[in-house]
């Protein structure tokens, strides 16, 4: 019998996001409601889930609504994340999953977080990077090797793919937020908060027109070292490197992890048990489980997402409102 079976979550969204979430909440087997919008994309999710969603809306669906869940989990498009949050810890829900990055603005983010605040609830932002198999590992070899000492991250954009993209007003203009973010979340996350940073930004695109370049370096807060770039315009991937004193763990792409060991040229990958990560969207069903289980300890809160901002900031200093 599950865990879980005393809970009953909402899950908002039916969208690719909203699937994979019901792919992991049925695996847990835990009683869930299916909360979305139109009847369009509640069809898809039904082919593909086997699952009826509840369309109109969270306010049609909160008119027939007798009950209110602990749990909550947020999967909507981008721009409504910190509309359809703030709806849900109106109704009393007191533990809230909302899709990274929480919002579309600094703005929204901070309304999430003071009406969290507010309600006495806690709202954590699912950057399921954090729980990678891969992520795991390297936290392992961090720990045997006596801490990280210094750090790089690339988180470089495909802009010919995104500029055809079509999405809702605000949501390119402020790519670094909605998409860049989660590599600096996850460098951060391993490598220590900044401290100190110094960023330069140049260039620019029809989408995002103030910056298309990002260099920059800094100190984090436990005294490694660390710099980071991205071309938006040139070739190039996603990638976290960590050094310690005995080797450099190389996380690109993000879900394998490659060792070089001290004296040693040759880079080789590392085994790592990511049947879950195969299974499901790579990092989701930990994510979720450690939702389900109060287990605070590798999730964001939207306060400490909040704090982040003053040096995301500093490396994207262009924000739409």
């Amino acid at each position: 019998m599950s865990n879980y079976v005393k809970k009953n979550i909402w899950l908002v969204g039916t969208g690719l996001m909203g699937i994979e979430y019901c792919k992991v909440l049925q695996s847990l087997d835990v009683p869930f409601e299916v909360i979305g919008r139109g009847t369009e994309s509640a069809k898809k999710f039904e082919s593909r889930s086997g699952i009826v969603p509840k369309t109109g809306g969270m306010a049609e669906y909160l008119r027939n609504s007798i009950s209110i869940p602990e749990h909550a989990i947020v999967a909507v498009s981008v721009e409504q994340l910190a509309s359809v949050a703030i709806q849900i810890l109106e109704t009393g829900v007191k533990k809230v999953l909302v899709e990274k990055p929480g919002g579309l603005t600094t703005k929204e983010i901070e309304s999430v977080a003071q009406i969290a605040k507010r309600k006495n609830a806690e709202v954590f932002v699912a950057y399921n990077r954090r729980f990678y198999s891969s992520v795991f590992k390297a936290e392992d070899i961090i720990h045997e090797d006596g801490g990280v000492t210094s750090f790089h991250f690339e988180f470089t954009e495909w802009s010919h793919i995104i500029e055809g993209l079509q999405k809702a007003q605000g949501v390119k203009e402020n790519w670094f937020y909605v998409n860049s973010t989660h590599v600096l979340d996850l460098a951060f996350f391993l490598g220590g908060k900044p401290k100190k940073i110094a960023s330069f930004t140049s260039g620019g695109t029809s989408w995002h027109p103030h910056a298309s370049v990002f260099t920059g370096a800094g100190v984090s807060e436990s005294g490694a070292l660390f710099s980071y770039q991205a071309n938006w315009e040139a070739p190039g991937r996603w990638g976290v490197e960590i050094l310690t004193k005995k080797h450099r763990l190389i996380l690109r792409p993000l879900e394998k992890l490659q060792v070089q060991n001290v004296g040693d040229l040759e880079v080789k990958p590392i085994p790592i048990d990511d049947e879950l990560d195969i299974k499901f969207k790579p990092g989701l069903y930990r994510e979720v489980k450690s939702f389900l289980n109060d287990d605070q300890s590798r999730f964001l809160t939207i306060y400490d997402h909040v704090r982040s901002f003053s040096f995301y900031e500093t490396i994207n200093p262009f924000q739409k409102n």
